[in-house]
């Protein structure tokens, strides 16, 4: 029993490494976006293997009345819920929402992005308003069924104060402001997650129409076929801060 407990504790080590490295591997080139999410997800099924194992384990010595050795069983048990609690939410939130990583509160009309497109030259994904294999009346059928809250946004602030105050907002978001064309009625910012680092490009485009400004975002995902809801959360954010800060 104590081997057996020994084993099931170096098992979870590896996939706690397994689980660290899977992003450090990404982001240093390593290997590719896939492989790194493949690591996760073995991770998580290693950490549910280890549950089952030290459950097991506990269960075969009391019915052989057999010394446990507990301490080594604890440790992986504890371990193993690193990876089950990490990755579990994220799983289910991918079920939850549709596979589609390109998210704007105009689908009809979709932000254009102008400078963000120098950086995206490698990105897996491209900026044509369509996911997966999909048209876009599907994939806006799709995100309005999913996120039926996120349409143009109507303020009286004039255009100029809209692109000032959308650039504030982002800032105070935490991204990275990539151009503000004031002219063009254009904001362009980036994200980047801090596991994987990858980033997901934002364009705000204000017009005026008549009295009012119309303030249209657009966020998508340079990789990825789902977003697990990212986009359509910072999108959701951006327009309660914009509104936030008065009219």
């Amino acid at each position: 029993m104590k081997t057996s407990s020994k084993v099931v504790v170096i098992f979870m080590v590896c996939q706690l490494l397994i689980l660290l490295g899977s992003p450090l591997g990404y982001r240093s080139g390593l290997f590719d976006v896939m492989t790194a999410l493949g690591g996760f997800t073995m991770a998580f099924a290693g950490g549910l293997l280890t549950l089952v194992a030290v459950v097991g384990l506990a269960l075969y010595g009391l019915l052989k009345r057999q010394s446990i050795d507990r301490g080594p069983l604890l440790v992986a048990a504890l371990m193993a819920l690193v990876p089950v609690v990490f990755v579990l939410p994220q799983l289910q939130q991918a079920g939850e929402v549709p596979a589609i990583h390109d998210i704007t509160t105009n689908p009809m009309d979709p932000p254009e992005f102008d400078e963000i497109k120098k950086r995206r030259v490698h990105a897996a994904n491209d900026l044509v308003y369509a996911a997966n294999n999909l048209s876009a009346e599907e994939t806006g059928e799709l995100q309005d069924a999913a996120y039926p809250n996120l349409t143009t946004l109507l303020t009286s602030r004039t255009l100029t104060e809209s692109v000032e105050r959308t650039e504030s907002v982002l800032r105070n978001m935490g991204l990275e402001i990539i151009q503000v064309n004031a002219d063009a009625g254009l904001v362009e910012a980036t994200a980047t997650t801090y596991w994987f680092e990858f980033k997901d490009d934002v364009a705000v485009r204000i017009r005026s129409e008549g009295e009012q400004t119309l303030v249209d975002v657009r966020s998508v995902s340079r990789v990825g076929q789902s977003d697990l809801g990212v986009n359509a959360a910072r999108i959701a954010t951006f327009l309660q801060q914009f509104q936030d800060g008065g009219e």
